[in-house]
């Protein structure tokens, strides 16, 4: 499964200097019956386009118990290079999610207790996390997994500090992403870590990806995160906050649109979507601002104003509540870089 993908595109032009990395990286992908495909398949495309673009960085491996195939959850067949008892120590240990993390073989997960330490970086896709939180590799860290596992990642395993929210979490060693594709985000975040944001941002547009969704990027987006109200005044005030982040939205004004009372509006807002009128509001006019600090190169000033803050000031403190940074250093991070 590991290979070359053979992308010419991810080559260096004709005449353009070929940069050959000195320290190889071994990426030991373990398999299992009815794996998420995408779990495994995703991060391998961004290691190899890393091996193909610049050799000698990655040595790609893929494993299962037996080194026997594996059928995914989809019903596709994946072929392992080796048994994971054959395997040696590598640099890098990607664990995927899946369907077969529900009630794992006992031996993969005495093999991870067993071995996990060994490797220099560990790494889980979506519930990849549970197979290593059950081996006793996650104990003392801040990890994160898919919404839906989060809180019986956190019931089951109360040593674990589980954060529902980010796509990816960095922990030390020890690195988590969210669900399916989340696990590609966190492949560009550690190649670009191992090698240079150039590289990364080849291998995101050769895939057609963002370089890079932040790490600290909800999993879900407020119209997401949040239920659709189910009767249609409601849904048309959830759909006004959305396309008008910089207007009028405080309760009473809401309450107008949908043509009820404010303490109604509130209750049923709330009853229906999970979440009250103004905190959907913060994060529709958060995300937003997010958009636009990535996406354009408006000042600060401009976007505070575009998302409803009114001024930087306001916008500045949601964003060091939210998410521990203020938007200068937010795009500073995580904007890509100019197309050379």
């Amino acid at each position: 499964m590991a290979g070359k993908v053979g992308y010419s595109s991810l080559r260096p032009s004709p005449g353009q200097p070929r940069i050959e990395c000195m320290t190889q990286r071994t990426v030991l992908v373990v398999l299992f019956d009815d794996v998420q495909s995408l779990d495994a398949t995703g991060p391998v495309e961004v290691f190899a386009g890393a091996e193909t673009h610049t050799p000698g960085t990655y040595r790609i491996r893929t494993a299962s118990l037996d080194g026997a195939p594996v059928r995914t959850s989809s019903g596709l067949t994946l072929v392992p290079d080796l048994a994971l008892t054959d395997a040696p120590a590598p640099h890098t240990l990607l664990v995927p999610g899946g369907q077969g993390t529900r009630r794992p073989d006992p031996r993969l997960t005495d093999w991870l207790r067993e071995n996990g330490r060994s490797a220099e970086r560990l790494v889980s896709v979506c519930t990849g996390a549970i197979l290593l939180a059950e081996a006793g590799l996650l104990d003392g860290r801040r990890v994160t997994t898919h919404w839906a596992y989060c809180d019986r990642l956190a019931r089951d395993h109360p040593a674990i500090d589980v954060e529902p929210d980010p796509i990816y979490v960095r922990d030390g060693t020890v690195a988590t992403s969210a669900g399916v594709t989340s696990g590609i985000d966190l492949a560009l975040a550690l190649v670009e870590e191992d090698l240079d944001r150039e590289v990364a941002l080849v291998i995101a547009r050769h895939l057609v990806v963002f370089l890079r969704r932040p790490g600290n990027q909800a999993q879900f987006s407020a119209q997401l995160a949040a239920q659709t109200a189910r009767r249609e005044p409601l849904r048309e005030v959830q759909q006004w906050i959305t396309e008008h982040p910089d207007g009028d939205l405080n309760v009473e004004s809401l309450a107008a649109r949908a043509r009820l009372s404010p303490r109604h509006f509130a209750r049923a807002f709330q009853a229906e979507t999970g979440m009250t009128p103004g905190r959907y509001v913060d994060r529709v006019r958060l995300e937003h601002a997010r958009r636009l600090l990535e996406d354009t190169a408006d000042g600060v000033e401009e976007i505070s104003r575009a998302s409803g803050y009114g001024t930087s000031e306001t916008m500045r403190r949601a964003f060091v509540k939210a998410l521990g940074t203020p938007p200068a250093e937010y795009r500073r991070r995580f904007r890509p870089a100019p197309a050379r």
